[in-house]
């Protein structure tokens, strides 16, 4: 299926999340600039195409799609290519599991630390309060994804039963979490896998 046009900038992780999987399936699409930290999710043109102001927003074919965890779904299941999800339902439960406790309890904390940092007039300006909370909260996130995860090398099925890892879960939150060794990108064309790349020696913080 062609005519995929997703709309959003490249510094929302929401964004990052659904160009993972068109970039794993090797999909083909346009992506218009929708820049939230500049204010142009209030532009008429942009509400029109969610009554949020949010992004992603992707429209497939005249079929139009908002919100991140019913995009990212969408693609895996209607582009060619390897299945992202599990077979089992129990597994799929665990994937559904782990995306959930990223996008409900780790993102806006996460945030909170990044935006401390990196952007802090658009999140009110800086508060070290916030600052610390996202911290202690983040832990307990990732804590809890290493629950689910157990003696597996992935979240929702080990490595010994499949061939093909699914990738629905990491594809969820590794934009969201970088790490100090290594980060996941994502082409600019959107045309290759992402892929582990060493970090520069450049100091994070945390």
């Amino acid at each position: 299926m062609t005519g995929i046009v997703l709309y959003g900038f490249d510094g929302s992780t929401y964004v990052r999340t659904v160009r993972m999987p068109l970039a794993e399936k090797g999909a083909h699409y346009e992506q218009v600039p929708v820049n939230v930290l500049k204010g142009e999710r209030r532009q008429p043109e942009h509400a029109a195409r969610h009554p949020f102001g949010k992004v992603p927003v992707l429209d497939h074919g005249g079929f139009r799609i908002i919100e991140t965890g019913a995009v990212a779904p969408y693609l895996g299941e209607v582009l060619p290519g390897p299945s992202f999800a599990p077979d089992s339902s129990k597994d799929r439960a665990q994937m559904r599991m782990g995306m959930g406790i990223v996008d409900s309890y780790g993102h806006s904390d996460l945030v909170a630390v990044a935006g401390y940092h990196l952007f802090p007039d658009f999140i009110g300006g800086p508060d070290e309060e916030a600052r610390k909370h996202g911290i202690v909260s983040s832990r307990r996130v990732l804590q809890e994804l290493m629950k689910l995860r157990g003696g597996s090398a992935f979240i929702a099925v080990p490595r010994s039963v499949i061939s093909t890892p699914p990738r629905s879960a990491s594809s969820f939150h590794l934009p969201q979490m970088p790490t100090k060794s290594s980060r996941w990108m994502v082409s600019p064309d959107g045309g290759s896998r992402y892929r582990q790349c060493r970090a520069t020696n450049r100091q994070r913080p945390v």
